[in-house]
């Protein structure tokens, strides 16, 4: 592995370590206190830094030659029917539920309103969507173009998001205590299974 791949990695880790930090609910108390009435705005400005550093990563993975570590058409369109739409419309049905929220923008034009347990829709199946959604589509996206600089930022996004569940969840066992305890026993965190969904 080349000094290109490594760096890659050291960037995508330094990425998703200042998206945790800002996203950290002693970051967010901060500036809190610093911003006073403007900290409407954190969550949108978190966005938009979020998305261009984002861009810029992205840019850089882009910027070079990677080797092919897999040869096979049969792959590509198994990953498109199984694992890159399944997850485009997960992501989808996540993201139309909790835009106007998670991006900040509604925060532009209203209070943000009190936390509140979303059980309902696509949650009664599964705790997490988006990142289900999410982690099909970038290991869909591996097997389409299967470049030792995909791997990598598919293997790293996934550890992420693993230690990242793990955090959030008990910020939310914090938050909703029983409620959310007892919904943590009968929907799973990534994978539905159908069986003990909430009514």
């Amino acid at each position: 592995m080349d000094t290109s791949h490594w760096l890659l990695i050291i960037f995508w880790i330094v990425y998703y370590a200042i998206h945790s930090i800002l996203a950290s609910t002693a970051v967010k108390h901060f500036f809190r206190k610093k911003l006073g009435k403007y900290f409407r705005y954190y969550r949108f400005g978190y966005t938009i830094f979020a998305t261009i550093t984002l861009i810029f990563l992205l840019i850089f993975q882009y910027s070079y030659s990677s080797p092919l570590l897999i040869k096979s058409v049969l792959l590509k369109y198994f990953s498109i029917l199984f694992l890159v739409m399944p997850g485009m419309i997960i992501m989808l049905i996540s993201i139309k539920k909790y835009f106007l929220l998670l991006s900040g923008v509604k925060s532009l034009f209203a209070p943000t309103p009190a936390s509140e347990l979303k059980i309902n829709g696509i949650h009664r199946f599964i705790r997490h969507p988006l990142y289900s959604g999410t982690i099909l589509f970038v290991i869909g996206l591996f097997f389409l173009f299967p470049t030792l600089n995909n791997l990598i930022a598919v293997v790293l996004l996934i550890l992420y998001v693993l230690i990242g569940i793990g955090f959030e969840e008990k910020k939310l066992l914090k938050e909703f205590g029983r409620s959310y305890r007892e919904y943590m026993s009968h929907v799973p965190k990534l994978i539905p299974y159908f069986k003990n969904k909430i009514r």
